[in-house]
């Protein structure tokens, strides 16, 4: 398993472990499919545009996400979402 993968396997369980977050992940991971996305083919996140997140986050366009910074993010888009609905 590369280290990728591991990192991976990690965020989905830090995930799966705060319910609350789950629909703000699926909304997200969403968000990510290309628009030119197709089935069957892999609606997996442009690799240049998860390089260049890398790179702005941890300094190294092949350093593996962090669970921690997911989750964090995942809980500020939640917030976000939920200040927005508020305001209509």
């Amino acid at each position: 398993m590369t280290a990728h993968h591991a990192g991976l396997a990690r965020t989905v369980a830090a995930i799966v472990a705060r319910p609350s977050l789950w629909s703000t992940a699926i909304r997200q991971a969403a968000a990510l499919v290309p628009t030119t996305w197709r089935f069957p083919g892999n609606p997996l996140p442009d690799p240049l545009y998860l390089g260049f997140r890398a790179i702005t986050q941890y300094g190294a366009a092949d350093h593996a996400m962090e669970p921690r910074d997911v989750v964090s993010y995942l809980s500020w888009c939640r917030a976000w979402h939920r200040s927005v609905a508020a305001r209509r």
